[in-house]
């Protein structure tokens, strides 16, 4: 499985941005597509995740109400729409899947996926 993530960039507060997810494989292979975040000197969090069969995405306190994640296993494609950005989102995102459906809880699990794409990199100035 290899995911190609792209779309970061340098943007100022309240911009907004949309990453993209490429996947090798079927994305409807995979029991699970998320999307993480690292910032420097800080673990790897989770920010959202698509469960197959799920009711909907699960995201992270800090980012509800402002991104969107959303899959087309038509293009075998995922994407992380980012709005109202703030310099506290500034980190490398990774995309990540896993093929059995994860537990709720563990779906922004980091520990729980073990493919990843190579991260892109977005920096919100204030």
């Amino acid at each position: 499985v290899q995911l190609q993530a792209s779309g970061g960039g340098l943007v100022q507060a309240g911009s907004s941005l949309r990453l993209s997810c490429a996947a090798s494989g079927f994305l409807s292979d995979f029991g699970s597509v998320a999307w993480f975040r690292q910032a420097p000197d800080k673990e790897r969090e989770g920010v959202s995740c698509i469960r197959s069969g799920s009711s909907g995405p699960t995201y992270a306190e800090s980012v509800k109400g402002r991104f969107t994640v959303s899959r087309d296993n038509a293009k075998n494609m995922m994407y992380l729409q980012m709005n109202r950005l703030k310099p506290d989102d500034t980190a490398v995102y990774y995309c990540a899947v896993r093929f059995n459906r994860p537990l709720p809880y563990m779906c922004l699990d980091p520990k729980s996926y073990g493919y990843w794409g190579q991260g892109t990199q977005v920096t919100v100035s204030s």
